[in-house]
């Protein structure tokens, strides 16, 4: 387990530009250096043409950032410095964050004993998002079924969830309200693209039509990944 703190940034297609100009210097720069930081990726959307035939969502984030720590009380820590509250002031217009604290899980992959460290670069980033008539009978259903399913897609290099922690308000940013997420990593759009046509994905659909009920949105992105420290 691993303590994450995800930065998403929300903005109309014609904010692209001046997104990357921000996180390109602002964030990278002054995150960088934060006490306890052990990783700090950056996703992107996919470039290409992933296919996910069960779902076609509409535009995703504009960017997600996230940042790996030794501890909850050191992301704690670092998100109460000058350092990460500092670029928040040079935000763009047109430019919406969110800012979730969460506890990561990895799994391990089909045939594997533990989990590997992620190091493969395309990852399919899903988002389930509050409410739900029982959430925690939710959760519970989605880690106990889910996993070991994502666990057997083929060419999948990494199988991680992401459950929020609650109490934390860094900079003042308003949460994207999750209540779960996960993350398939693949080598290459084209193993994703593979996988998602596979008999695996039915199964994996078959699952979803079995969870306990809820009425927020469920998100998928196609997204990129680059390891900036760590």
């Amino acid at each position: 387990m691993a303590a994450v703190l995800e930065i998403a940034c929300r903005g109309g297609a014609n904010r692209a530009a001046a997104a990357r100009g921000w996180y390109e210097n602002e964030p990278i720069y002054a995150w960088s250096s934060l006490p306890g930081l052990t990783a700090f990726d950056l996703y992107v959307p996919a470039a290409g043409r992933p296919k996910d035939p069960m779902v076609n969502d509409s535009s995703g984030p504009l960017f997600l950032m996230m940042l790996e720590f030794s501890s909850l009380a050191a992301l704690e820590q670092a998100v109460r410095s000058k350092n990460f509250a500092a670029p928040f002031s040079t935000l763009p217009t047109g430019l919406d964050l969110s800012a979730d604290a969460m506890e990561r899980r990895s799994y391990p992959v089909s045939g594997e004993t533990a989990a590997k460290p992620l190091s493969a670069p395309f990852s399919y980033s899903v988002r389930y998002h509050r409410p739900a008539e029982d959430e925690v009978r939710f959760v519970d259903f989605y880690l106990t079924n889910h996993p070991p399913l994502l666990a057997r897609l083929p060419g999948v290099r990494n199988v991680i969830c992401y459950l929020p922690v609650r109490g934390i308000n860094p900079a003042g940013l308003p949460s994207a309200d999750y209540m779960l997420g996960n993350e398939v990593v693949f080598d290459t759009i084209e193993a994703f693209n593979a996988a998602m046509a596979s008999e695996q994905r039915h199964e994996l659909r078959a699952d979803f039509v079995r969870f306990p009920r809820f009425t927020g949105a469920n998100t998928h992105y196609p997204m990129e990944r680059t390891r900036l420290v760590g």
